[in-house]
């Protein structure tokens, strides 16, 4: 599993500013939607389903919200820059500017862990992470994204 094959160039976008948690979601749902097809409405209601749970801002200014849909037949990720980092609720309480989501199929399992995982690990780079800070260019973004990491994940 690679982030090319989860990730395509037009889920990628950068954003100036959001004023909340719930207008991120907005934002990945609408990007979802546009990028994938999926619906908004449902892609939002099961991160924000997944955030009750517990949040997802894995700290470092990054966040990896979820979720799992009905109607879905693969995993698809969707990233977005913010310009001017949000607050978060983040395990480290910084504001995040780096939000990668990933959508999975309700009964994906395993898989949906794999690719949280490789997710995960392409963020922790470092240098990624700088990288991805340093553009604002949403085709620099995803080519930083899915050339990061080809690894197999766990």
């Amino acid at each position: 599993m690679d982030l090319s094959k989860l990730l395509i160039p037009a889920a990628v976008r950068v954003v100036g500013q959001l004023t909340s948690k719930k207008r991120l979601f907005q934002e990945l749902g609408e990007l979802a939607s546009s990028a994938y097809g999926l619906n908004a409405a449902t892609a939002i209601d099961g991160l924000q389903e997944r955030e009750s749970l517990g949040p997802t801002g894995v700290g470092h200014g990054i966040a990896l919200p979820h979720a799992r849909l009905e109607d879905l037949n693969r995993i698809v990720g969707v990233f977005i820059r913010l310009e001017k980092p949000l607050d978060y609720d983040s395990v480290d309480r910084q504001p995040v500017d780096l939000v990668f989501g990933l959508f999975a199929p309700k009964d994906s399992g395993v898989e949906h862990l794999k690719a949280l995982a490789l997710v995960s690990r392409t963020m922790r780079d470092a240098n990624v992470v700088s990288k991805l800070r340093a553009n604002s260019d949403a085709g620099k973004l995803h080519a930083i994204l899915t050339e990061a990491r080809t690894i197999q994940a766990a």
